[in-house]
């Protein structure tokens, strides 16, 4: 085999292998944000059900919408807007 062939070769094994990594890093994010899409409901469903009085995106009845977000920013902005939607239902006690 020609060092142009093997040099192809190699190229392409690298990209397909790429390829692969790439594709179980957007699955997985899709799994996280699945999770933190169904946690912003559950919370949403406690702010409501408390009369808690939140409101805004943080605290939308849309799932679709936290998905969309939460696959538009960095793993640590998502955690974190779902920590703090715990901390202030913590603060608003059930009735």
């Amino acid at each position: 085999m020609s060092i142009a062939r093997r040099w192809a070769a190699v190229s392409l094994g690298a990209l397909v292998g790429a390829a692969a990594v790439a594709g179980n890093a957007l699955a997985q994010a899709q799994s996280n944000c699945e999770w933190y899409a169904n946690l912003a409901l559950q919370q949403q469903k406690i702010n409501l059900d408390r009369a808690c009085g939140f409101t805004g995106p943080a605290w939308s009845t849309n799932r679709a919408a936290h998905l969309s977000w939460c696959v538009s920013v960095a793993p640590e902005v998502w955690k974190e807007q779902a920590k703090q939607r715990d901390q202030m239902l913590a603060k608003c006690p059930a009735r």
